[in-house]
């Protein structure tokens, strides 16, 4: 229903400051099964909120951490991954990453390495799974040597989408890094675009000419 749906104000990124709270987005081209790997993990009454002013979706998950429990919003592209970039506010302050492809479609694969320059260009630090999806189809893969991971000594989960396999273990394993990143790192790529956005602003502020006219000052106030 629409009022269930989030509300703009609650895509406030301050909330991702607080102690018990993390973010974990997904990245890879269409198609691979990103929502479908998460709606797996969540399937016991997940609740997806489309949000298309922002063009996401955004899935709410609450997990225990040691004992603690921990607030995870999933970021889901919704679309965006077809222009082969995404919004800078998708990376900001985020704590983790899954990133998949699928093993059918060899070009999913390829297309790893732009998704992981994108995301080091916003997120230098954070921790990143690679994501094989769909093994269900060729159990064969998991035999297969795949060096985009290997290079970047990223971690590597073969799991399927359908049935299940590493599913949960994935999600879990990723909750996990982002918690202990955020215990753990100072977040200064979040300092430094927090003080470009500043610097833009007054800039423009800057550049606005002055009004040295004669005649009556107009207002030119913001209603």
């Amino acid at each position: 229903m629409a009022e269930d749906r989030t509300k703009p104000h609650e895509l406030d990124h301050e909330k991702y400051d607080a102690d018990n709270s993390v973010k974990i987005i997904c990245l890879g081209d269409s198609a691979v099964g990103k929502s479908k790997l998460m709606e797996r993990f969540l399937m016991d009454g997940f609740q997806p909120q489309q949000l298309s002013t922002y063009a996401l979706t955004l899935y709410k998950h609450t997990a225990n951490v040691d004992g603690k429990t921990i607030l995870v919003d999933f970021w889901d592209t919704a679309g965006q991954e077809r222009f082969q970039s995404m919004h800078a506010s998708y990376y900001h302050k985020a704590h983790a990453c899954i990133m998949v492809f699928d093993v059918q479609r060899k070009v999913t694969y390829k297309n790893l390495s732009t998704w992981y320059a994108e995301l080091r260009e916003f997120r230098p630090e954070i921790p990143c799974i690679v994501v094989a999806n769909k093994i269900d189809a060729d159990l064969q893969v998991t035999q297969k040597s795949f060096n985009f991971a290997r290079k970047f000594s990223l971690p590597l989960y073969f799991v399927s989408a359908a049935d299940g396999t590493n599913v949960v273990k994935l999600f879990n394993d990723a909750i996990r890094l982002a918690v202990s990143y955020k215990q753990n790192s100072q977040d200064f790529m979040d300092e430094v675009l927090e003080e470009l956005e500043n610097f833009k602003l007054e800039q423009k502020e800057e550049d606005t000419p002055d009004q040295h006219q004669s005649g009556p000052i107009k207002d030119l106030s913001l209603s």
